[in-house]
């Protein structure tokens, strides 16, 4: 199977755009029509990013519905539920967090977090805003304004709650949490988790895949649901969450996400002249882009996370190991990490059909094709990816993930991931993050000289 390699640009925008627009709930987008009918957080954020280049006030809008849910301690829950709660499981009743103190009245959402991307999607729609000007411009300053002390509070509850100790890693409770749900990462914590009494469940993500072999099996699953449990058995308060969950892992990803999105967001708050806040995020920054720096392999030259109840390194070869790459940092790390990443191992594998990072190394014995984060491409991580090469000035490395990005989404099905080696798109079609890092991607600049794909 190939793409469609001979589409317009405006082709693809067009179709990106639809996708948005099937996806709108009129203050929140559906991450997927399907299988996930409600807002995830880290979901919000790049469809944030999308949005401003169509429409500024509604990626206002996306991120205000998120920070609404924002708990009284800080934490941004990782699902905020929609009306529709009948196709997604486990849905608001199972999560329990209708005993959560500290959840906010009239807001449905989960009990754990994500990375915080948000940051950079404020930053976004604020860039966009001021090319755009006029009304535009004045929506997005003030949506800084008005939020900014929101985005400090969620950063400053990652920095205490989930760094106590100011190693510069950020510790996750869920591998939920990473985004990496089923990643090789977690193996290792997963396979120590024996569940006790787990209420019965049905599934509903198998319903909407062609091949249930993409998916978590039952088994992981049960354990997904006994750390929830787990957590909803102490009402979610984040000191007794520590003490009795199965799950503690330091999260290389996270952290670096971390750093980038302080280092972000120092630069917005000294804009609005918040220049004390703006010192403490460059602090976080620094704190965060050390931690990361520190769990690099000398061996491997990859980024590892650490199993905080095994005492122990986690080594994958998961795309979470450039986390230096997302967090930047010292300039002979990042040289040998974007070798690694262009080379036979990740993006240079020789049968992949388009030059772009899987989820785990093909050469990796975890790596299974098809199956979630075990192999498949995620193109909102290129995107990520491609942000951090830009501002880091990787014109190059920028330009081919741009570019093969766009030939990949130009088969226009916008999947939730894509198989590496014939692009067939996977799990959730019409997948709203992906249709917004397609717009991002159309609306970036070219390298000199480059080809605009398709362009008319």
């Amino acid at each position: 199977m190939t793409s469609d390699l001979t589409i317009s640009s405006e082709q693809l925008r067009r179709s990106a755009i639809e996708v948005l627009q099937l996806n709108d709930l009129g203050t929140m987008t559906s991450a997927g029509p399907n299988l996930y009918p409600h807002m995830w957080s880290w979901d919000a954020a790049f469809v944030a990013i999308g949005l401003a280049r169509v429409n500024v006030p509604r990626a206002i809008t996306e991120l205000r519905t998120l920070l609404n849910a924002q708990w009284s301690t800080g934490m941004i829950p990782h699902i905020v539920f929609s009306d529709n709660d009948e196709g997604y499981f486990p849905g608001y009743d199972r999560w329990g967090t209708a005993l959560a103190a500290a959840r906010p009245a009239g807001v449905k959402s989960s009990g754990i977090c994500q990375p915080p991307v948000h940051a950079i999607a404020l930053r976004h729609i604020v860039d966009r805003g001021r090319e755009n000007g006029g009304a535009d411009q004045a929506a997005a300053e003030e949506f800084l304004r008005d939020s900014f002390d929101g985005w400090l509070a969620w950063h400053r509850w990652l920095a205490t709650v989930r760094d106590p100790g100011g190693v510069g890693l950020i510790e996750i409770h869920h591998g939920w949490e990473s985004g990496f749900d089923n990643s090789p990462r977690w193996d290792g914590p997963y396979t120590a988790i024996r569940p006790g009494d787990v209420e019965p469940f049905t599934r509903r993500d198998i319903l909407h895949v062609a091949d249930v072999s993409e998916r978590p099996d039952d088994a992981e699953y049960t354990k997904y649901l006994w750390l929830v449990q787990q957590m909803a058995s102490v009402r979610f308060e984040d000191a007794a969450v520590q003490e009795i969950v199965d799950f503690r892992v330091r999260d290389v990803f996270f952290s670096a996400i971390m750093a980038a999105s302080s280092d972000v967001l120092a630069g917005l708050a000294e804009e609005i002249g918040r220049s004390s806040e703006a010192a403490e995020l460059r602090q976080l920054t620094q704190r965060f882009r050390d931690g990361v720096a520190s769990t690099v392999d000398p061996e491997t030259g990859l980024a590892r996370d650490y199993d905080v109840l095994a005492k122990t390194w986690i080594s994958t070869d998961t795309v979470s190991g450039f986390a230096p790459l997302i967090a930047g940092g010292q300039p002979e790390v990042l040289d040998r990490q974007r070798d690694i990443l262009q080379g036979p191992d990740w993006m240079g594998y020789p049968q992949l059909l388009f030059a772009l990072p899987p989820s785990t190394s093909p050469s990796s014995p975890a790596f299974r094709a098809r199956t979630y984060w075990r192999g498949p491409v995620w193109p909102f991580l290129n995107l990520l990816l491609g942000w951090a090469c830009s501002r880091d000035g990787q014109a190059g490395l920028h330009e081919t993930l741009r570019s093969e990005s766009l030939r990949q989404l130009s088969d226009l099905k916008f999947g939730e991931y894509y198989e590496p080696f014939t692009g067939e798109p996977l799990g959730s079609l019409a997948q709203a993050w992906t249709a917004a890092a397609a717009l991002e991607w159309l609306g970036s600049s070219t390298a000199p000289g480059a080809p605009d794909q398709g362009a008319e």
